[in-house]
């Protein structure tokens, strides 16, 4: 193992660490904002339910041809539970689905 030095001073007020100009926080360069917020919000959306609750928006989600994963999202995005009469909706929600 090798381990160099430096023969040149650090500049006044310089530490020695890392640039800090290669690192991007997890929200991203454009600011905190509402980033946690958000975070906090997704765990509780998606935290676990009672088993009755979990089994009544699975039966459904079946009734209209989606997954828990899509009737929830889809129930938490629009804060209503689709019918079998929303066709449009649903057919959106298939047509994004991603390849098998």
């Amino acid at each position: 193992m090798v381990i160099t030095t430096r023969t040149d001073p650090p500049a006044a007020g310089h530490n020695n660490g890392p640039p800090l100009d290669d690192h991007v926080p997890e929200w991203g360069r454009d600011g905190i904002g509402t980033h946690f917020e958000w975070k906090r919000a997704h765990r509780r959306a998606w935290r676990r339910h009672s088993r009755a609750q979990t089994m009544f928006v699975l039966g459904r989600a079946e009734r209209v041809g989606l997954t828990y994963q899509e009737y929830m999202a889809e129930l938490l995005d629009r804060g209503r539970f689709l019918q079998v009469e929303d066709t449009a909706r649903l057919g959106e929600i298939k047509g994004a689905r991603q390849p098998d």
